[in-house]
């Protein structure tokens, strides 16, 4: 192969955004070959493409070597077994699935290691980011003590939950701002700091929008080595805040308005406190410079990134396997929120799954299900039924 022939299925926003990119070349040697969706109109957004009413005519067509999905979050499971089990290389949108019962699913059936199987965490690419995990990795902040990210710049309005009846409800997304908003963040959350052990959140459903899901998140977190950290996220903010701050033995790091400030201890906190003869005294710090970095490739160097993985072998940036621990973070701040109580991880995959069933027996989405679904059965698939 010296080009990877691509189909995107679900041409709503993103999957309009990714066709674009990749029509205008943006992409090395990643041809769009064929497009899926239910609704002609939307496939009548990629003119001079393939369209297919659905991924199983896309696939029989033999137009495509790799799939992107780019279909509302339950769908991604179901598709993605589809492509998989065709022996297509997959790129699956944020988040791989709504629960981790459902990514667990999707995970067991990559069982061919030759197919490329990648997520869209289009974040890592930042070189920010990319900057505090190195120097995290490299400890240079010493033993991290404490992380606080509050993200609350997600602002939504009302106009934008009412484009979609699908949207802000359990049965058509399954949830709100951690399921739409934060996978990313999330995702670069145990990226940088590893896996909390325990997780204990406040969620509010509805508080600042006509909707049934969440809408304000503030979460405490424990780590293996004592560490704590807070996440907060919101889209009822405006204007709002992106600050992630981590606090370790050798100084803090702040980063925020695209700057990276690392303030840096002369002497571990920690031997000073030991040694100092002083009861108010406080360790010397220096600013330690870091030059002002772009945001990186975003999605189109994942895209890239993806096509090299298939043609060269290079390891992905962003590996599906991954994609469950944003997975398992979102659902443990709901069951926390839902049960009032502490949720130690690994979080209980089948027993959340049964907790989101039930609220999606009331979700105001539920009659629409048949008429979004593929089928009615792919639905309950997503629930090992």
């Amino acid at each position: 192969m010296k080009k990877v022939r691509l189909g995107i299925v679900g041409i709503g926003n993103m999957g309009t955004s990714h066709a674009t990119s990749v029509l205008a070349g943006k992409v090395p040697r990643l041809e769009l070959t064929a497009v899926a969706d239910r609704d002609p109109a939307r496939r009548a957004r990629v003119p001079g493409v393939a369209g297919f009413a659905t991924l199983g005519e896309m696939i029989a067509s033999g137009l495509i070597d790799a799939v992107l999905i780019s279909t509302p979050h339950y769908d991604h499971t179901t598709l993605g077994i589809e492509a998989l089990r065709a022996g297509l290389h997959v790129m699956v949108e944020k988040p791989i699935s709504v629960h981790k019962a459902d990514a667990e699913r999707l995970l067991a059936a990559h069982t061919n290691r030759r197919q490329v199987f990648g997520a869209m965490f289009n974040q890592r690419t930042d070189p920010n980011y990319r900057k505090i995990r190195q120097l995290i990795s490299d400890g240079k902040l010493g033993a991290i003590r404490r992380v606080n990210w509050v993200i609350t710049n997600w602002f939504r309005t009302e106009a934008y939950y009412g484009s979609g009846g699908w949207r802000a409800t359990w049965a058509g997304e399954g949830g709100g701002v951690l399921l739409n908003q934060c996978p990313h963040n999330l995702d670069l959350f145990q990226w940088m700091f590893g896996r909390p052990q325990r997780v204990r959140a406040f969620c509010h459903f509805g508080k600042y929008h006509a909707i049934e899901v969440e809408d304000d998140v503030t979460a405490y977190l424990e780590f293996p080595n004592g560490a704590t950290g807070v996440f907060i996220a919101s889209t009822g903010e405006a204007p709002g805040t992106n600050r992630l701050e981590v606090t370790g033995e050798y100084g803090k790091l702040v980063y925020e308005n695209d700057r990276i400030v690392f303030t840096r201890n002369a002497v571990p906190m920690s031997e000073f406190s030991r040694k100092a003869k002083d009861g108010f005294a406080c360790p010397k710090t220096r600013d330690i410079a870091i030059p002002a970095l772009d945001h990186g490739g975003q999605h189109n160097e994942i895209l890239r990134n993806f096509t090299d993985a298939i043609l060269d072998g290079v390891p992905l940036l962003a590996p599906a396997a991954e994609g469950i621990h944003s997975v398992e973070l979102a659902n443990a701040m709901l069951y926390s929120a839902w049960t009032g109580r502490t949720v130690a991880l690994p979080l209980d995959g089948p027993r959340y799954a049964r907790a989101l069933k039930r609220k999606i027996a009331g979700s105001k989405f539920k009659k629409k299900l048949v008429a979004h679904r593929t089928s009615p059965g792919d639905f309950a698939k997503s629930f090992g039924h």
